[in-house]
């Protein structure tokens, strides 16, 4: 059994993490209109792996990244993590 606090650490820490990359995403689209050096698009998708809800959020903000196919990706990472997130509370908070 988890404790509370480890509990609400860990979802501190993941709120931050898709607040990150939702600020990552939004930064490149920034450099995008002003025809700047830009983020890759592999370490945006390995950011997206890590926060997808941030991901998929800046992606419907921004319109960013919506032409790309391999930004469905995203989509992905987020069903993974919902499974991971219905089994983290599943698992610990019984």
């Amino acid at each position: 059994m988890i404790s509370t606090p480890d509990f609400v650490v860990f979802f501190i820490v993941y709120t931050l993490i898709n607040w990150s990359v939702f600020f990552l995403y939004a930064h490149d689209k920034i450099k995008a209109k002003n025809n700047t050096w830009r983020t890759s698009e592999n370490r945006l998708l390995f950011f997206a792996f890590l926060g997808p809800f941030g991901a998929y959020a800046a992606i419907q903000v921004f319109r960013h990244k919506t032409r790309k196919l391999k930004f469905y990706l995203v989509s992905v990472c987020a069903i993974l993590h919902i499974a991971f997130l219905i089994w983290f509370l599943m698992y610990f908070m019984n």
